[in-house]
């Protein structure tokens, strides 16, 4: 089914709803498909067109928040099992064929105070990051029930793309004064970009891509976050609820327990993907922060691995009040994993219709719904 702007919002916003939202955030992990090619799946359930996902037609707010380094990127050497290339940042990045969708750097631009002075202005603002001429076609997606999506650099996410995860670390101890320069920065691309896009039209959603957590938990603890992320988050925020804001959504992989109070009192309002082997258990989170929280995701992708019952078990479990209501996209809590059998992933979006009180699957094309 596909909702309207006005719909998905009251949803995740705890008012009026048409019925429960089911759907696959992300995707299949790469190898996937020819596993189920073999098991004698039909071509439109390799694109996941078969399974009559829900989805909202989103369109992005055209604001380029990318750093503008002028480095163009280039491979350095490839290999049927690996490549290496220089990346947009100057970055060293290894690829993994076989096993990955995303490249991981090896080299980082920023060691040193010193560093980031000659690299702050790859995130100034100037009005040709806004694309003009798409701002006008934004308004009338809008009107034609499109919700307006808005990315804002990660607070962890991005100083950890320029410094690595150890340096940054460090960083929040030895040079504070280079972090909050950092977030300054960042914040005065995004309120100054919200701004123009704001004389044109409302934004529905800011979004702000993390990460920042693995399974034995966050990277970064609830005094760094709250000295250093919250005012970050905070100035975006309030700068996106002036142009029309009703959601703050999060996408942090791991276990974000430990900074989840400081997350939502920056104002974060939804999360995903809240992995359960991570220890994300959406429904005692629900319990915690009732109506204060949305959630996407939080189904057990690693139970689609083992038996129908173990299938059966995890939907129902997590599709119950209080989850059902509103405020919850039930969703993967990532991309479906090698080894899935395709007939435990049709039992599971046929039970999960069932269990959701869903019409039985009519086909309709899949949207990525990680935003």
């Amino acid at each position: 089914m596909r909702w309207t702007r006005e719909e998905y919002l009251s949803h995740m916003t705890f008012g009026e709803s048409p019925r429960e939202m089911f759907t696959e955030l992300f995707g299949l992990l790469i190898g996937l498909d020819e596993e189920w090619r073999s098991q004698g799946a039909e071509e439109k359930e390799l694109t996941l067109e078969a399974f009559g996902w829900d989805y909202v037609r989103c369109a992005g707010a055209p604001l380029n928040i990318s750093p503008r380094s002028g480095i163009i990127p280039r491979i350095i050497s490839e290999t049927e099992s690996e490549q290496l290339s220089i990346d947009s940042m100057g970055r060293k990045m290894r690829l993994s064929r076989k096993c990955a969708t995303i490249p991981l750097p090896f080299s980082y631009p920023v060691e040193t105070p010193e560093d980031w002075e000659k690299v702050r202005s790859w995130y100034a603002f100037d009005i040709s990051r806004v694309d003009l001429e798409a701002l006008k076609r934004l308004k009338t997606a809008r009107s034609e029930g499109a919700l307006v999506t808005m990315w804002m650099p990660g607070g962890f996410d991005e100083p950890r793309n320029l410094m690595g995860e150890k340096n940054l670390c460090c960083a929040y101890y030895d040079e504070p004064e280079m972090i909050e320069d950092m977030l300054d920065t960042f914040g005065d691309l995004c309120v100054k970009g919200i701004e123009i896009i704001a004389n044109e039209v409302g934004i529905d959603v800011l979004c702000v891509h993390e990460d920042m957590a693995g399974a034995s938990g966050p990277m970064i603890g609830p005094k760094l976050f709250r000295s250093f992320i919250s005012p970050y988050y905070r100035r975006v925020w309030d700068a996106a609820r002036k142009a029309g804001a009703r959601l703050f959504s999060q996408d942090s992989d791991g276990n974000i327990n430990a900074i989840l109070d400081e997350i939502v009192g920056a104002g974060v309002n939804c999360v995903y993907p809240l992995e359960p082997k991570a220890g994300m258990d959406m429904l005692k989170l629900r319990e915690k922060y009732l109506k204060r929280l949305a959630f996407k995701g939080g189904i057990d992708k690693f139970a689609l691995r083992g038996s129908i019952e173990d299938v059966k078990r995890e939907l129902d479990y997590k599709l119950r009040a209080p989850l059902t209501g509103g405020g919850t996209v039930f969703a993967l809590d990532h991309r479906i994993p090698n080894g899935v059998p395709i007939e435990n992933y049709r039992f599971y979006v046929n039970y999960g219709r069932e269990k959701l009180g869903l019409p039985p699957v009519s086909p309709e094309q899949h949207v990525r719904m990680a935003f």
